[in-house]
């Protein structure tokens, strides 16, 4: 019996023997490199997997199973400057990561494709004043409250930085970072790690072939989070250092306040063991997915799966009644995630049919103009079914969320729109501090006539949200455009 037997009794008895079609064709090294593929994979689940996604995908709404999130459990973060709840909330958060307790959990599997560049989305220049990219602007962000919180402790304080990846980002994420010196922050404290890959397949739940050795394969999705957590001894580290609360956020908001001392200490106050950050929806139909309860467990419903009645649903007060848009960014107890791990299996994938290039029958390469397979994924906020309690915080879309998803022209969420709401932040934060901005006249520019042209940034070293800007102020109280503060 060969060494590939037993591979080949496995897949013939679940229905995968047409992987090893060209076998024979192969030389010794290719079948070696194609086993190893192979390996890992529980071909007989594959077929499981897929039906289970079948049988919880449906057309039909949800309406009559939603419900709103209580009350009690949504909070308000939206002014600047901070209102008094958002001060005790970032004490809070403040106190939790002087103890050591607080991680950041970076998802940065993404790469740039839409953006027209071949490298991961936290690489892509943004074109600011001071070229920084989202990996280098986030690292800063965790130096400088790392430095806010010595300040106010005396203590020198590590906030872990974990680093999901997918394959294709894993070598140039590692690379870029580690060239870079992770941009200031401790080698030691940051952790690379892989999310797990599996077979894209058919609509009947044959793996695809996309070589003669080789199968087409996919991230697991961002909801793959939990296992990698688990299996990539991410838990084990967590647990070593004494993490117990974990901030998990998207590498492609340009805003994005990492290890967000406030979102943190208003779940530590709630004593929830998972939160969401949200925007509110700007209108009724708004493409988002909602926060809600779904037959009493926490939920995040697509748009597609709303009604346009319970869409348009307004409180008492005339507001929406499912307005709590999610951005991917989200809080997490290390003991919920720890429940995660155990409870992985519970998950149910999610179906993406999408165009996966195959080989025909001839043995050729197709680039299919078509969906021609389905990719299985699970998303993050799949585990909110299993908290007892879920809080949510409420944030302005102008302080806390710019997404960078699409290539220049695009109406919304590109490099230029990023620039432009950076800007008017740190705009708004120096106004805040007393600047006032003028013309080369000397003439006042309202903060309402914000463009393009105002270009104003400030280093995250110098401030992360707003913090400690009297002595610019003091030294600029007036200032013309462009105004950069390194």
């Amino acid at each position: 019996m060969s060494k590939y037997a037993e591979l080949q009794k496995d897949l013939n008895e679940n229905g995968q023997g047409h992987v090893l079609k060209y076998w024979d064709e192969l030389s010794d090294e290719e079948k070696e490199a194609f086993a190893e593929q192979l390996s890992g994979h529980d071909f007989a689940d594959i077929t499981n997997q897929l039906k289970r996604a079948e049988e919880s995908s449906t057309s039909e709404k949800v309406d009559a199973f939603m419900k709103p999130i209580p009350e009690e459990n949504i909070g308000f973060a939206t002014e600047f400057p901070p209102t008094e709840d958002m001060e005790r909330w970032t004490n809070l958060g403040f106190d939790a990561i002087a103890a050591g307790s607080v991680a950041a959990l970076l998802l940065a599997g993404g790469q740039g494709t839409r953006l027209g560049s071949a490298n991961p989305k936290g690489m892509f220049p943004l074109g600011l004043a001071s070229e920084k990219t989202l990996f280098q602007l986030q690292a800063e962000r965790i130096i400088r409250l790392q430095n806010i919180v010595k300040k106010r402790t005396g203590n020198d304080v590590i906030i872990p930085w974990y680093i999901m990846v997918s394959g294709p980002t894993y070598e140039k994420t590692k690379e870029f970072l580690t060239e870079n010196g992770f941009f200031g922050v401790n080698a030691e404290d940051v952790m690379i790690f892989k999310q797990f890959e599996i077979p894209s397949i058919t609509t009947d739940g044959k793996m695809i072939l996309n070589g003669k050795g080789s199968i087409a394969k996919n991230p697991d999705g961002n909801g793959g989070i939990y296992m990698a957590l688990l299996k990539r001894g991410v838990l084990a580290d967590m647990e070593k250092r004494g993490i117990k609360h974990v901030h998990a956020y998207c590498v492609d908001n340009v805003l994005v306040k990492v290890a967000n001392p406030c979102y943190i200490g208003f779940c530590i106050e709630k004593q929830v063991p998972v939160g969401a950050l949200v925007v509110q929806k700007e209108e009724p139909h708004e493409k988002v997915g909602v926060v809600c309860l779904v037959n009493g467990k926490y939920r995040v419903v697509e748009y597609s799966e709303i009604s346009t009645e319970t869409a348009e649903k307004t409180k008492a007060n005339g507001k929406l009644m499912y307005a709590e848009g999610n951005i991917c960014n989200h809080y997490f107890s290390k003991a919920f995630l720890d429940t995660c791990g155990e409870r992985n299996g519970e998950l149910v994938h999610h179906i993406a049919h999408k165009k996966i290039p195959y080989l025909n029958e001839e043995g050729e390469l197709i680039n299919p103009d078509s969906n021609s397979g389905i990719k299985l994924e699970k998303f993050i906020f799949d585990v909110f079914q299993f908290a007892p309690s879920l809080g949510v915080l409420c944030v302005s879309r102008e302080h806390a969320f710019s997404p960078l998803k699409n290539a220049s022209g695009a109406s919304s969420s590109t490099k230029e729109t990023c620039q432009s709401d950076l800007y008017a932040l740190h705009r708004l934060y120096l106004e805040s501090a007393g600047m006032r901005f003028v013309n080369n006249e000397g003439q006042l520019i309202p903060h309402e006539s914000q463009n393009e042209t105002h270009v104003c940034e400030i280093s995250p070293l110098v401030s992360y949200g707003g913090e400690d800007l009297d002595a610019i102020v003091k030294a600029h109280p007036t200032q013309t455009f462009p105004a950069i503060f390194n």
